[in-house]
């Protein structure tokens, strides 16, 4: 096979590499525009963990990298004028330049032909030459350029500007520093990478950058004033750029965040950078361009299918995985453009915070990695909360720490989410929701919030919706309050709304959202806009005599679940029902005063909310559900959700309940692991407002590092509690975490789990 790799760098060296490995007989050349000696990077960050992987790829690189690496385990957090040090994460760095040299020598001992100091051809010549061209030449690919419209590269311009810096200076650790101008917020990454260099790379949203006047610098301006910045730190080391031939503020870049929706044309495929990027934050992008490379060498060596069959094997394979990167790089990425939203933090949690803020590494890896560090936080966490260990104990897991709304305290800070069990008769609670909610009382979390609990017959979702209209109802609602009150530590939560649009559907595992055959009722909302066109029913534009007659139900409503002694109440105006809808501009195109603007269109929301407050007693707390996001262009965004829960927070709410998405047909979220915390953090951090966290929360790991990092103040998990009635009790268990209080009834149950797991954990450690 004859192969052209368009791009001297990592991923068309390493490449080339493992390809003559596999197939001596390939014929590879790589085509590089720059001198072998020429790099604008400084260094290059690789964990124990990568080094590992790449080992069983060609142990002879490996080992000269090795031979010419900085290694180092500690990571220093700089924040209010404290150095927080956690340890165990096993880096090496190595000079881009040394690195190139590694693979250049390591290709041309294999045999591939290296050529320097040439400008590239058409690709589109080069794929009737060659049996495979490899476009990789960065993130300004020219490859890609050239079939931008097949390639469809999604190219984000991100809002900070970083410069990348040399010293001299000896550093430790991988440092992370953050300094306080009257401009706002500047950020330090910076790591060795020899025993003689350190990159230094001085990062900042645009804004301060402007402020601060970096745009009118020259280079030599620029760098003056990093090092004035930094001054502490480098203890008279001067900063050295090696992007001499940019001039004024050109040296300052933006990332460019890159994703291809199709990474090959033909014969033609794009690797790296040319494909996707990963941010410096999460230190991955040569480490992805390299995996890349392993993954394409893997199905090229094959025989199975043409050259074009086999790339679209290649992306399906490796797209998931790039896909999970760039997910945390991101993650991490919009933490530091961000950064002024957390700076409010005391150091022990903001330095938590950075070291979690990829959502790849959580509380549980970070206690692998350093117990000292993570059973200090932990303590001082548990003494921010309230609940100090006893003096010799270990510390108390910080989703096992006390929270307080109002007059009501939560025992640790695990929610059963609201989840819809469409059970119900005629509205009324039955013998299964006295068992279900009774058994998840038992089972240790602190918070249950009931699934929607309907105002109206008429503002049902479906006819197995739960109500509280009739006395009957909130009769039957006391009695499981009264259960989960008498047998157990959990508070009860009432969440009440009605369905607007979306109601009068069949039960979910009969047909979810489609009308119901017979029995319906008619339905309203903002707009006369059916939820499925063509299909749902067309709800009646609400007039002001219906707006006056769902608040009397929403405060009859909170009147009775006062009386049924719910602990909370929570207001769903979240997931396109009624209060949903009339936020969303999706669903609400009135002309009136509530509609239009954000602010017109909460204003009935709102008046629903403040006349229940004022129904609801002053000693306890009331929440909000929200959808964060509408997943749909035009829709609400993350951003309008801050207002959204400003507003709120005005109105008299206690917490806001950030969950996403339902609102229209067309979304198209982008799921994963805790998928919409993201949406609760900026909503916490910015309007320093409590949150509930909810979407893909399926770990206790997950709700240590949320609650820990400042992400949420509760956790609500809905699937793990339909599995796990006692979700909460074995998640303490697992973390020998004894402290944490059973039903006396079964004190034999947790004995004998906390016997058997550490008998688990003591065959492992043995094995």
């Amino acid at each position: 096979m004859r192969i052209v790799c368009l791009g001297g760098g990592p991923a068309g060296l390493y490449f080339s590499i493992l390809m003559k490995k596999a197939n001596p007989a390939s014929d590879i050349t790589v085509i590089e525009r720059n001198q072998p000696d020429s790099t604008f990077g400084w260094g290059i960050v690789f964990s124990d963990k990568t080094m590992d992987g790449f080992r069983q790829d060609d142990p002879q690189v490996v080992a000269e990298i090795e031979r010419n690496f900085h290694h180092w385990d500690d990571v220093d957090v700089f924040f209010k004028d404290r150095r927080i040090v956690s340890g165990g994460h096993g880096f090496c760095g190595i000079g881009r330049l040394k690195l190139l040299q590694i693979f250049q020598a390591r290709a041309l001992e294999l045999g591939v032909k290296l050529q320097f100091a040439t400008e590239f051809k058409d690709p589109d010549d080069y794929s009737k030459e060659y049996d495979l061209v490899i476009g990789s030449d960065g993130v300004n690919s020219t490859t890609r350029r050239k079939h931008e419209s097949h390639f469809n590269p999604r190219i984000d311009v991100r809002k900070c500007r970083f410069i990348w810096l040399g010293t001299k200076k000896k550093l430790n650790a991988f440092t992370f520093a953050f300094k306080e101008t009257p401009w706002g917020w500047f950020n330090l990454h910076a790591y060795q990478f020899s025993e003689e260099w350190a990159t230094f790379i001085v990062e900042t949203p645009e804004e301060t950058w402007l402020k601060a006047g970096i745009d009118k610098m020259e280079p030599e301006e620029s760098i003056a004033f990093c090092e004035k910045l930094f001054a502490d730190m480098l203890d008279g080391n001067r900063l050295i750029s090696n992007a001499t031939h940019l001039r004024g503020s050109a040296m300052w870049l933006k990332f460019n965040r890159v994703l291809c929706e199709r990474w090959f044309k033909g014969n033609i495929v794009l690797l790296g950078d040319a494909a996707h990027t990963a941010h410096f934050t999460i230190g991955s992008g040569t480490k992805l361009a390299m995996e890349d490379a392993r993954e394409l060498v893997k199905v090229m060596s094959g025989t199975e299918g043409d050259v074009p069959t086999r790339l679209a094997r290649y992306q399906s394979e490796r797209e998931i995985e790039a896909l999970k990167l760039q997910s945390a790089a991101r993650n991490r990425m919009t933490w530091f453009e961000d950064v002024e939203r957390y700076v409010g933090m005391e150091p022990e949690q903001f330095a938590f915070a950075v070291l979690t803020g990829s959502q790849r590494v959580g509380h549980a890896n970070q206690k692998l990695r350093d117990q000292g560090y993570t059973d200090d936080f932990d303590r001082w966490f548990a003494v921010k909360c309230g609940q100090p260990s006893p003096p010799g104990a270990a510390p108390i897991p910080p989703m096992f720490t006390p929270y307080s709304l109002r007059g009501m305290t939560l025992a640790n800070r695990v929610v059963v989410s609201p989840m819809c069990t469409y059970s119900a008769e005629d509205g009324m609670p039955t013998d299964f929701h006295l068992v279900h909610y009774g058994s998840r009382g038992l089972g240790g979390a602190a918070l249950i919030v009931t699934e929607m609990t309907c105002v109206s017959a008429d503002g049902r979702i479906t006819p197995g919706c739960a109500g509280i209209w009739s006395d009957a109802q909130q009769a039957a609602w006391k009695r499981i309050v009264d259960f989960v009150h008498a047998n157990g530590n959990s508070k009860v939560s009432l969440q009440i709304g009605h369905a607007g649009r979306k109601g009068s559907t069949r039960l979910a595992w009969d047909a979810i959202d489609m009308p119901l055959q017979s029995g319906g009722w008619s339905l309203m909302g903002p707009s006369p806009l059916p939820y499925i066109p063509g299909t749902s029913q067309a709800p009646k534009e609400m007039d002001r005599a219906d707006m006056d007659r769902v608040k009397a139900d929403f405060v009859a409503a909170t009147r009775r679940a006062a009386s049924a002694d719910f602990d909370m109440v929570e207001f769903h105006a979240a997931h396109g029902y009624l209060m949903s809808s009339f936020i969303s501009p999706l669903t609400n195109q009135r002309r009136d005063e509530y509609g239009g603007s954000l602010e017109n269109r909460c204003r009935y929301p709102l008046e629903v909310f403040r006349a229940m407050r004022e129904a609801w007693p002053a000693d306890k707390p009331m929440s909000v559900r929200i959808s964060a996001h509408d997943w749909v262009a035009g829709g609400i965004t993350p951003d309008d959700s801050v207002d959204v829960a400003r507003l709120f927070r005005g109105a008299g709410a206690d917490i806001i309940h950030v969950s996403s998405g339902q609102v229209s047909k067309a979304e198209a979220p982008v799921y994963g692991r805790m998928f919409q915390v993201p949406f609760s953090d900026q909503i916490r951090n910015e309007l320093d407002v409590p949150t509930i966290a909810v979407g893909n929360i399926f770990e206790a790991d997950h709700v240590n590092t949320i609650i820990a990092s400042g992400r949420a103040d509760l956790c609500a998990l809905a699937r793990p509690h339909l599995a796990d009635p006692a979700w909460t009790l074995h998640a303490a268990a697992e973390q020998g975490y004894k402290e944490m209080p059973w039903p006396k009834q079964y004190q034999g149950g947790k004995t004998q789990l906390e016997r058997n797991l550490e008998r688990a954990a003591q065959l492992a450690l043995n094995a």
